[in-house]
C-alpha cells in the first residue's frame, strides 16, 4: 500500500461525499467516530456538515489519507477556539477505513498529523477516546498517556455507558509535554 496525505484540500461536493462514505463505512464497521452502527451517510451528514464548515470556514485542518486515489484515512485537527489553547489541537473524526487496518493506516495517519502539528509550531495534540474498543492501547503505543476520564460520558446504548478516554502527546520539552 502506498500512502499519501493531503492536508486541507479543495472541500468539493466529490470529496465531501468521499469523506460522509468513509465515515459511514467506519461507523459500521464499529468505528468510534461519533456514531454507533448502523448509520446512513443522511445521518452522518448532521455532523459532518459543521464539521467540514469547520474546515472550509474555520481554523481547523484537514489531513486525508490515500491509497492511489482511494481515500482511506482521515484527521481533523480542531482548533479550540479558545485563546489560552492556541498551542494545542485536539485530534478529531480519525478514521482509517476497515478494509485497510493492520496494515499501518492508522500509524501513518497519525505520525502525519503530529508531524503536521510539529510543522504548526504546536506543543500538543488531544485526542478523546472511547472506552471498551481498545483504542487507548493504539495512542499509547504511539506515545500518548492518559490524562483523565469522563465516567459513563458516552451512552453508546441502552444500558451501555461508556468512559471518554482523555489522552495527550506532548511535541515539546516544556510543560506541555508532561
Amino acid at each position: 500500500m502506498s500512502l499519501r496525505f493531503v492536508l486541507d484540500p479543495e472541500l468539493t461536493p466529490d470529496l465531501r461525499t468521499r469523506i460522509v462514505a468513509l465515515w459511514v463505512d467506519v461507523t459500521n464497521a464499529g468505528g468510534a467516530v461519533g456514531f454507533v452502527a448502523p448509520v446512513t451517510g443522511d445521518e452522518v451528514r448532521t455532523i459532518a456538515d459543521p464539521t467540514l464548515a469547520g474546515i472550509a470556514d474555520g481554523p481547523d485542518r484537514l489531513l486525508l489519507g490515500y491509497d492511489g486515489d482511494r481515500l482511506v484515512a482521515m484527521a481533523i485537527l480542531t482548533d479550540p477556539r479558545f485563546h489560552l489553547k492556541r498551542h494545542l489541537r485536539v485530534l478529531t473524526r480519525v478514521m482509517v477505513h476497515p478494509d485497510t487496518q493492520g496494515h499501518g493506516v492508522g500509524d501513518a495517519l497519525m505520525r502525519e498529523a503530529e508531524r503536521v502539528a510539529r510543522d504548526l509550531g504546536l506543543a500538543a495534540l488531544h485526542v478523546t477516546v472511547r472506552d471498551g474498543l481498545r483504542l487507548d492501547r493504539f495512542y499509547r503505543r504511539l506515545g500518548y498517556r492518559e490524562v483523565g476520564r469522563w465516567p459513563a460520558a458516552l451512552r453508546v446504548g441502552p444500558g451501555d455507558d461508556r468512559d471518554e478516554i482523555l489522552m495527550w502527546l506532548g511535541l515539546t520539552g516544556g510543560s506541555a509535554g508532561r
